[in-house]
């Protein structure tokens, strides 16, 4: 069986841009993908998503973003991208391969399985990001509820709620863009756990800086990694500002239950609607590293504390995150790709070099 040096595991912007920088390095390599074809989980945004509405796509390395008029289907213009650079630099992509573990052979090497396949390697890694694993939280009542229930994953589009009264839970970004298609052509109701944070100066490069910093200060320690939004705080574009005129962005906080026809709240107050859109997020897609035993005991994945680490486990350097913590954008799993190829290469030569202590 060959023995690879590494083992990428996913194919969209971070997988891809580690593939990239892993064959210049001249690293013999393997892309195992999920999904049917090139995309990422750009193929499975809604189909109303234009690109005009997309907050940015980075460019691949060596590979600029081609133009967009801005009506293009994000789910058909972003893929057509990533299938050309698989193609021009004839990355060495299987799919669709659904990884289920990756185990210690015993011999120094890891074991990569999926359903009948097997591949073993000297280096894995991770850039499965997240959209696999969309989070629901659970509450009192949630089973009885007659109207309708979709998560961001499954969003249908904003035609399927004209003259429905929707209910948007969730305070990040994808929440304001709903209500702001939502709001102009029909009711809602916007619901958060907390307060959301305005950002009413423009994002610069020095605030990006901060921003990263302070989400890698959570992966560094060991703890799960919150979203680039609870730093950066939100902001309302110029396509959302007739939905904040009619008042979609009057915050509630959470309801107490849900009932048949709508939620109420520990004060007694009750709102009927006809749907409920979570926006609620989606957790790290990271299952399948289980059998090696990385979370930290404050339930993380702790990562290198220096910028040739950034990407590397402390538990086993033999494994790297890409698209995770810091790296979780466009332009973050671009860098994070270069980072952990090289981190590769380093470690093969040097099974001792760049080992941390775990906290």
């Amino acid at each position: 069986m060959t023995l690879y040096d590494a083992v990428v595991v996913g194919a969209g912007q971070a997988g891809l841009s580690t593939s990239f920088h892993l064959r210049r390095l001249g690293l013999d390599q393997v892309v195992l993908d999920a999904n049917d074809r090139p995309g990422g989980a750009w193929q499975h945004r809604w189909d109303a998503l234009v690109m005009r509405d997309v907050h940015g796509v980075a460019d691949l390395p060596d590979a600029p973003v081609p133009p967009a008029h801005g009506d293009e289907r994000a789910n058909e213009f972003v893929p057509a991208y990533f299938a050309a650079y698989e193609r021009e630099h004839a990355l060495p992509v299987e799919r669709p391969v659904v990884v289920r573990s990756v185990r210690d052979d015993g011999a120094g090497a890891l074991v990569v399985k999926a359903d009948g396949q097997v591949w073993r390697t000297r280096m894995v890694v991770n850039a499965t990001g997240t959209w696999r694993r969309p989070f629901i939280p659970s509450y009192p009542g949630q089973e009885t509820f007659v109207g309708e229930q979709w998560h961001t994953a499954d969003y249908p589009g904003p035609d399927h709620f004209r003259g429905r009264r929707v209910l948007v839970v969730g305070g990040g970004a994808s929440a304001v863009q709903f209500l702001g298609v939502l709001r102009p052509i029909t009711d809602t109701l916007w619901v958060t756990r907390r307060e959301p944070v305005w950002r009413m100066s423009p994002f610069n490069a020095e605030i990006g800086r901060e921003v990263v910093e302070r989400v890698a200060e959570r992966v560094r320690v060991g703890l799960p990694p919150r979203s680039v939004v609870s730093v950066t705080g939100l902001m309302l574009r110029p396509q959302e500002a007739e939905a904040a005129r009619l008042g979609a962005y009057e915050r509630h906080p959470m309801f107490d239950r849900i009932e048949p026809d709508g939620v109420r709240w520990a004060d007694g107050r009750h709102e009927p609607v006809d749907a409920i859109l979570w926006a609620t997020g989606f957790r790290h897609d990271i299952a399948h590293l289980a059998p090696l035993h990385l979370r930290s005991p404050r339930g993380g994945i702790q990562l290198g504390a220096t910028p040739a680490t950034a990407t590397q486990s402390v538990v086993d350097p033999r494994v790297q995150l890409v698209g995770y913590g810091p790296s979780a954008s466009t332009i973050g799993a671009n860098r994070a790709g270069r980072t952990a190829a090289v981190a590769v290469r380093r470690y093969l030569s040097n099974p001792t070099s760049g080992r941390e202590v775990a906290e």
